[in-house]
């Protein structure tokens, strides 16, 4: 059996030179280190930084295997974004030396692959939660290993959480939590709370991200009196892996959307390696074999696994119209 001791290696030193990177970014930037995509959604010099910088990782030691990641280097080559393409190569630099600007570009575009049920393939989110990453909150970057659909090994970075820290997980291998540096492992579990009252649920900070409404109906059901924890990223993952949390809930928002399989490949293996379950609203495993998105998925149930039926129950019980 692969213990995957080499891919765990690379992935590690690839995401700690990422909050590097994210983290020099966030501390200087300006209105000429963002841009906005085509879907109006933002984009800085950290995500298209960090993702050159992690494929540069997975380019020299796995060459053959193919990656999946969330940019594309087109929004960077525009004229107009020229002060922005020369703040990336900037950056990029004080990580990796002797990289032109043309070299960070195609870095950034070895992540076309298309996905699905191939041998192997990487996933990469460079900066997951790049509203939270402006405002100065939780922000992740998320790499995950996918073998034949399945997500095998995934590495987390959240430089704002709890003072800065990497995770690790490796399909039966166990869950870990390390400093920036990657140093310091300590083993992360679930909690061992089995009441719906008592539990603590964890939902994205956007309203656009995951419904809020149906999440308040679901924790009323249960009868929850804690606070639900709002933040951005994968870091609701780490939240729920840790045991501060119980239960993270992404409630479908709009008909027909399907979840991109690098907001979820990383923390979702985390939480399971950490002792928890992770489903779709339906009860279904996340299935990474469909290409770039989890196409026979509607929404993620995330949680210590304890409460996982009776989440599931109650979302079934506050949307029938949706089951």
């Amino acid at each position: 059996m692969n213990s995957f001791e080499k891919e765990l290696e690379v992935a590690m030193a690839a995401v700690a030179d990422a909050c590097r990177l994210a983290d020099s970014v966030g501390r200087e930037l300006t209105r000429e280190g963002q841009a906005e995509k085509e879907d109006k959604s933002p984009v800085t010099v950290a995500d298209f930084g960090v993702q050159a910088v992690v494929h540069e990782h997975l380019r020299r030691s796995f060459p053959n295997d193919p990656i999946v990641a969330e940019e594309e280097s087109g929004e960077l080559s525009k004229p107009e974004n020229a002060a922005l393409l020369s703040l990336v190569g900037d950056h990029v630099r004080r990580i990796l030396s002797a990289h032109s600007n043309d070299d960070v570009l195609r870095l950034i575009d070895l992540g076309h692959h298309a996905g699905g049920n191939g041998d192997r393939f990487w996933t990469l989110d460079p900066v997951d939660g790049t509203k939270g990453f402006l405002r100065g909150d939780q922000y992740a970057i998320a790499l995950a290993l996918i073998e034949n659909g399945k997500t095998v090994l995934g590495v987390l970075g959240c430089p704002r959480l709890n003072g800065g820290v990497i995770f690790s997980a490796v399909c039966g291998g166990g869950a870990f939590q390390y400093d920036l540096r990657g140093r310091h492992e300590t083993s992360i579990a679930v909690s061992a709370r089995a009441l719906p009252a008592q539990a603590v649920f964890c939902e994205s900070f956007e309203s656009g991200h995951s419904a809020h409404d149906v999440s308040a109906r679901v924790t009323q059901a249960l009868g929850s009196i804690a606070t639900p924890r709002r933040l951005d990223s994968q870091a609701k993952y780490a939240v729920v892996a840790t045991g501060e949390g119980d239960v993270y809930l992404r409630l479908p928002t709009k008909k027909g959307y399907e979840e991109k399989i690098w907001d979820h490949a990383a923390g979702a293996l985390l939480v399971e390696t950490a002792g928890g379950r992770v489903t779709d609203i339906h009860g279904k495993p996340l299935d990474f074999s469909r290409g770039r998105t989890l196409a026979a998925n509607r929404g993620v149930v995330a949680t210590n696994g304890k409460l996982h039926e009776a989440v599931l129950a109650a979302i079934r019980s506050c949307t029938p119209d949706k089951a």
